[in-house]
């Protein structure tokens, strides 16, 4: 990490945090019953969004799932924006319409979220294959969990983008269950990166998706292949989400000792250590990060909480291009 500014370390350090703010904070507006809907979090992935959104474009497109709000805040779009969604606001990130489940900013290269498993999986290909042949440098990732490799659009998008030779990165957020269902119960051979390789011909790599840092270089150097031509790349990151599926799911399934180990890969005090390991930042930048943060978000939210909602005559605009 000697070749890293203790600048752009303290913003991965930031990133991960407001992303994990902003989970905590929503879960509890939710079961207070101040929000609509539903969510689907992603407290104990924030490297994986991270680390891969930091080596990104704002040019370059990502495709997420129902658990985006992480994606959506470390591929830049804001607190505010994303909160305004969720309270079903028309100055939300699209425009109320979308919900927990679809944030997205095509301006900032999001695409809305596609809550069906494995979806965005040959949206990113088309995209790819858009950027090639417009001969732009242009590359397209695509974010899903472990169970959409067992769904017939991953092998359809994948063997596309590995026959065509496009600048995608699969990025595969293993986190050991799909929806309840653990990895072992779906798959006899559970190394994903290695099935992908076997089966597609194409460069893989299974990692420690807790370590923000190894995140952060793994994706440089597949979106820089993409970018010479040397696509597609997969990505598997080695996760946990310390969560349920979603707001009503207390994860009982989760074993007490698979829990407490993962607790202790949390990406982010992981990181905070190796910050003052190195000399970087002490208790107290840490915790003014954190407080920053704090008011950030609590702003964010008195804004939402009186923005605009749609009216019955916005229920006729963006259905046709």
């Amino acid at each position: 990490m000697l070749q890293y500014s203790p600048d752009f370390l303290l913003d991965l350090y930031a990133r991960m945090v407001r992303i994990r703010h902003f989970e905590e904070s929503v879960k509890f507006m939710f079961l207070e019953g101040a929000l609509p809907g539903t969510i689907h979090q992603c407290q104990g992935q924030e490297a994986t969004a991270v680390g891969v959104c930091s080596v990104l474009r704002n040019d370059d497109f990502i495709t997420s799932t129902f658990r985006g709000h992480g994606h959506a805040l470390a591929k830049g779009l804001t607190v505010e924006e994303l909160l305004c969604e969720l309270f079903g606001a028309s100055t939300g990130c699209c425009k109320g319409k979308g919900g927990s489940m679809h944030v997205g900013n095509m301006a900032k290269g999001m695409v809305p979220g596609i809550a069906i498993v494995g979806g965005g999986i040959p949206v990113a290909a088309g995209m790819a294959l858009a950027f090639k042949m417009q001969k732009t440098d242009r590359v397209a990732v695509s974010f899903f969990g472990d169970g959409a490799v067992a769904e017939g659009a991953f092998h359809e998008g994948v063997n596309m983008a590995a026959i065509w030779n496009l600048p995608a990165v699969f990025v595969c957020e293993n986190n050991l269950y799909g929806a309840s269902t653990h990895i072992s119960q779906v798959m006899r051979d559970t190394n994903i990166a290695r099935r992908v390789a076997g089966g597609y011909g194409i460069r893989t790599e299974q990692l420690d998706g807790n370590d923000v840092v190894a995140v952060h270089e793994a994706a440089r150097a597949a979106v820089e292949e993409c970018r010479a031509g040397s696509g597609p790349v997969f990505l598997e990151l080695l996760t946990y989400r310390l969560t349920g599926h979603s707001r009503r799911d207390p994860g009982h399934y989760q074993p007490k000792e698979e829990r407490a180990a993962w607790s202790e890969k949390d990406p982010i005090p992981r990181f905070a250590q190796v910050l003052r390991d190195r000399g970087i930042a002490d208790d107290s930048v840490l915790e003014a990060i954190a407080q920053r943060i704090a008011s950030e978000f609590d702003e964010a939210v008195e804004v939402a909480r009186n923005a605009p909602q749609p009216t019955v005559e916005d229920l006729l605009t963006d259905v046709f291009v």
